[in-house]
């Protein structure tokens, strides 16, 4: 395989162990970077590693350090933190399993093809822990260090294999509170909502990745294109932003144009649809005459008798 492998160990699964590959599933080659240049020639900006009062630092002479105080370091050769005896570095040991769904994306982070190594009994066994995950729709969760980072990882199926994605441990997340502490407690009303509803209807599609593409990334491609040719860039509309407060009720509605769903109908006739008044009581006529009969009174444990 051309790609080179991110991390390279076993997924072990109580005495089951199976050699395998980690390689990324993203890639970020296509995007425009930029350099920065030294406008008057021409010629791009270098770094270089400076001490302080001794001036450039040859490579031999760097080492890492932690900083224990302003100014203080502890150091560390490369050996030194190599020989720190962690086996996650060649196993990714599955700890514990929970439901496919369970963890939120706030805590997603990179995904990872996992593949076997090229051996019948580890591919054997790798597909076997694929159908299993898949069966029982679980992730498995574990641990990896790559490139010098201890890394969470959920391991889940993936099509015909596995892939795992790096997690952020909890307090690498913000707690949402006081992001959220202006949003009001009140539910919408049924109208809102149900034209919400369908303008969310209106708009759902099956997910196709290939349909979408990074607008930014193509108007620095024309930018870049008309720098080159020598033209004017193409003209991009900006949209506007309006600062004034809208009619949500009249955007909604502008926005489904104007058309409504059963639901919406329904919601909207049952909201006007006045309350039934009661019939009044049937009158009988006497033919020689105008004069209008009561009804006989009722009595207590017997049946109301009609006078002769």
């Amino acid at each position: 395989m051309a790609a080179r492998a991110y991390w390279q160990g076993q997924i072990r699964l109580a005495l089951v162990s199976i050699p395998v590959q980690v390689f990324p599933a993203s890639k970020s080659a296509g995007r425009i970077s930029f350099n920065q240049i030294h406008k008057p020639s021409g010629k791009r900006i270098r770094y270089q590693k400076v001490v302080p009062g001794v001036g450039e630092a040859a490579p031999e002479d760097i080492v890492k350090g932690y900083e224990v105080e302003k100014g203080k370091y502890v150091l560390f050769t490369e050996d030194e933190i190599n020989d720190v005896k962690l086996e996650a570095k060649r196993t990714l040991d599955l700890i514990q399993f929970v439901d496919a769904d369970e963890i939120d994306l706030l805590y997603a982070e990179k995904p990872y093809y996992v593949s076997p190594e090229d051996d019948e009994t580890a591919s054997e066994a790798y597909v076997v822990l694929r159908d299993a995950l898949r069966a029982t729709n679980k992730v498995g969760i574990g641990h990896i260090v790559a490139r010098g980072h201890s890394n969470l990882v959920a391991l889940r199926p993936s099509g015909k294999g596995l892939m795992i994605e790096t997690l952020r441990y909890a307090d690498e997340v913000h707690k949402p509170d006081g992001y959220y502490a202006d949003v009001p407690d009140e539910e919408p009303s049924p109208e809102l909502l149900s034209l919400a509803e369908e303008l969310i209807d209106r708009k759902s599609k099956p997910w196709d990745p290939k349909a979408f593409s990074d607008p930014y990334e193509a108007a620095l491609r024309g930018l870049i294109d008309a720098k080159i040719e020598n033209r004017p860039p193409d003209e991009i509309e900006e949209p506007q932003i309006s600062a004034k407060v809208i009619d949500l009720m009249e955007a909604l509605k502008k926005s489904v144009g104007g058309k409504k769903t059963t639901t919406t109908k329904k919601a909207a006739a049952s909201a006007k649809k006045p309350a039934a008044k009661k019939e009044p009581a049937k009158k009988t006529t006497a033919k020689s005459g105008t004069r209008t009969r009561k009804p006989a009174a009722k009595k207590t444990g017997t049946r109301g008798r009609r006078a002769a």
